[in-house]
């Protein structure tokens, strides 16, 4: 029988990632042969992971990487069955290690089939399968390009990224504000501009279901019915529409006595009020139309066009 030495032990751990007493049972299985050992360590992960492909892995870790300009980014879930693996040091530096080889890669299947260390990725979290006993696995994979591209990480549960027009001094304050923006509030798009009239009518349409049968409900119970909306983004709102909100602001002053000297000092209140409850659509949806949320007194689109750039881009990955 060969004789297994710490220094042989400790190669097969910096090649494989697998613990100490794995990578001894397999060197011992293999006779000292170290290739085979691998090969041992690998077949194992193969066997664990068609044991537990049927797993959901909602737990990891998020995590993010800017190549040297900063015009290109990527972002990518490591998923795994616990919470408890998914905070261990060896895992969250081995999803660190992955995005940093695919930042080379536009696509999640070209990460996978690409190398890493004499194995492809896909093998790779195979093995790794096998070595941690959870089902391991890319989740979200997100590629970003732009003239200057910033990121932001949640506790290593969500990651953003966000590209701006052109590269600025204060770039990455910028696009870590949006992308902790973004990670934060989530977004489909830009500004409402981008809606299709058709998507905001089915939205609308689906809400007002869904209000209307809650009303059944707490009509039933005897509690406060909810208001069903008309509106639920600001491309409904027409000149027309906005006009009459003013109207109606003028009336209730009326209604409630006050003078008519102070109506111009409340209208413009009582209409911004109108269209922020009339447009959720576009505060849940569109980026540039949502409070900010280091300062909800103002909009994102405000807070950008304080550095004389747009948002060209964004993208967000999450576990769960």
């Amino acid at each position: 029988m060969a004789t297994i030495t710490a220094a042989d032990v400790n190669k097969l751990r910096q090649v494989t990632g697998a613990g100490m007493m794995d990578c001894k049972k397999a060197l011992v299985e293999a006779e000292g042969d170290f290739d085979k050992a691998i090969q041992n360590l690998r077949e194992k992960g193969q066997k664990v992971a068609a044991n537990r492909s049927d797993r959901e892995s909602s737990e990891g870790a998020a995590v993010s990487f800017i190549n040297a300009d900063k015009t290109r980014g990527v972002i990518i879930t490591l998923n795994c069955e616990t919470d408890f693996v998914g905070k261990n040091e060896a895992f969250v530096t081995l999803a660190k290690e992955l995005v940093e080889k695919a930042i080379n890669f536009s696509s999640k299947e070209e990460f996978l089939a690409s190398d890493f260390n004499g194995m492809t990725v896909a093998e790779k979290l195979i093995e790794q399968t096998g070595v941690i006993g959870e089902k391991i696995e890319i989740g979200g994979f997100e590629i970003l390009e732009g003239a200057f591209v910033g990121s932001y990480v949640h506790v290593n549960k969500i990651a953003a990224l966000t590209a701006i027009s052109a590269p600025i001094a204060n770039g990455d304050v910028l696009t870590k504000d949006i992308s902790m923006q973004v990670a934060s509030m989530g977004a489909d798009t830009l500004s409402y501009k981008d809606f299709d009239p058709s998507f905001v009518a089915s939205e609308l349409a689906a809400r007002i279901a869904v209000i209307e049968k809650e009303n059944e409900e707490a009509k039933r119970l005897g509690k406060t019915l909810k208001n069903v909306p008309k509106y639920i983004s600001f491309s409904q709102l027409t000149e027309e529409v906005l006009k009459q909100a003013e109207e109606d602001a003028k009336a209730e002053l009326k209604a409630e006595g006050k003078p008519e000297q102070i109506w111009d000092k409340i209208i413009p209140g009582k209409v911004q009020r109108f269209i922020s409850d009339n447009t959720t659509l576009d505060q849940e949806k569109a980026l540039l139309d949502q409070n900010f949320i280091k300062d909800d007194s103002k909009k994102v689109g405000d807070y950008v066009k304080g550095f004389n750039v747009e948002i060209t881009g964004f993208k967000r990955v999450a576990l769960g």
